[in-house]
């Protein structure tokens, strides 16, 4: 699918981007944009890899002009840039709006008029029943993808991929507990209770390339996922590094946290269809013209939202053995010396 092809990356300096270079960079594939504001992530990836198929655009997807220059030629874009923490996002929600919605817009306003393909754009749990700010802007980003989609017939595509806690990525939980190990500090749990739906790197990247094969216009891609609490993550991760005396402290939630993510709605489940081992949502494309579907609603009554509480509960053992094939949780092991 993407032999000769261009493709970028907005936010590619993140573990998302990282992770899709590692898996692209060995097919014939012609060229990855890295498209981000961090000068200096760009500069480690850019002696990481050494790689002459990656090129590195600075720019913010604020600025129109600097995505101009950026999808001039592109074929394909997977769009990840985004503000993604959620206290910061609640002290800052203006900054959220700007960068996750706006932003957004421009990315695909731009892409649009240069003609890309196909457009891949990464949302969150979060924007489900939303009640904090990032969560917020990422329902908002949803709606302005779906609408742009709307219009655009077959010749650009743009889709939609919701997902939960992407485990080991940047600025997530697991690293910040093993980082609490590492400096013999408390690890600190807001609420033991708390779930989480629990996938991988690799995980986010299957479910953009399944709704980069099978997405129409409007599409919002999910993938079925397992989740755990909160308690037993951390004490699968003491387990996992010998600390099985490290102590845990109940902090108490932070700012716009919920006690469980929902990864679709009562609403969606209703008509979601199962292809293999993800939901698909498909647009609501009824025009504005109210009066002529009086007649012929959706039924939702009977339908369920699906949510890190009801999904397939992981117990220890499982949660142990997905957290050892993660990639980042071997090089943390190796950092403390637990294997050579």
């Amino acid at each position: 699918m993407f032999k000769n092809k261009i493709l970028l990356i907005t936010g590619g300096t993140g573990s998302f981007g990282n992770t899709v270079l590692r898996q692209f960079l060995e097919t014939h594939i012609k060229e990855i944009r890295i498209f981000s504001r961090d000068e200096k992530k760009q500069e480690d990836m850019r002696k990481e890899y050494n790689n002459e198929k990656i090129k590195f655009y600075i720019g913010d997807v604020r600025d129109v002009n600097s995505l101009d220059d950026a999808l001039e030629g592109v074929d394909f874009v997977f769009h990840a840039a985004a503000l993604k923490q959620v206290p910061s996002c609640e002290f800052y929600p203006m900054q959220a709006v700007q960068t996750n919605v706006i932003g957004t817009e421009n990315v695909l306003n731009v892409a649009i008029k240069h003609g890309v393909k196909k457009i891949i754009v990464l949302s969150t749990d979060k924007a489900v029943y939303p009640i904090n700010a990032m969560g917020i802007s990422k329902a908002m980003m949803e709606k302005i993808a779906v609408a742009k989609s709307r219009n655009l017939g077959t010749k650009t595509t743009i889709c939609c991929t919701r997902y939960g806690n992407v485990m080991a990525s940047r600025g997530s939980v697991i690293p910040l507990f093993i980082e609490q190990m590492r400096k013999n500090k408390p690890i600190t749990v807001t609420d033991p209770n708390m779930t989480r739906f629990m996938m991988s790197l690799d995980d986010a990247v299957d479910l953009v390339l399944f709704a980069f094969k099978h997405g129409n216009n409007g599409d919002i891609f999910v993938q079925k996922s397992p989740a755990a609490t909160l308690e037993l993550l951390a004490k699968s991760l003491k387990k996992i590094f010998h600390k099985p005396e490290h102590p845990i402290h109940i902090i108490g939630t932070r700012h716009g946290e919920k006690l469980y993510e929902t990864l679709l709605t009562r609403e969606e489940m209703a008509d979601a269809l199962l292809m293999e081992n993800y939901y698909c949502i498909r647009a609501d494309n009824r025009d504005l013209n109210y009066g002529k579907y009086f007649d012929e609603g959706k039924v939702i009554t009977e339908a369920t939202e699906y949510n890190s509480h009801n999904t397939q509960r992981l117990h220890e053992e499982q949660l142990t053995k997905m957290l050892l094939s993660l990639r980042e949780i071997q090089e943390d092991l190796k950092e403390f010396g637990e294997i050579q």
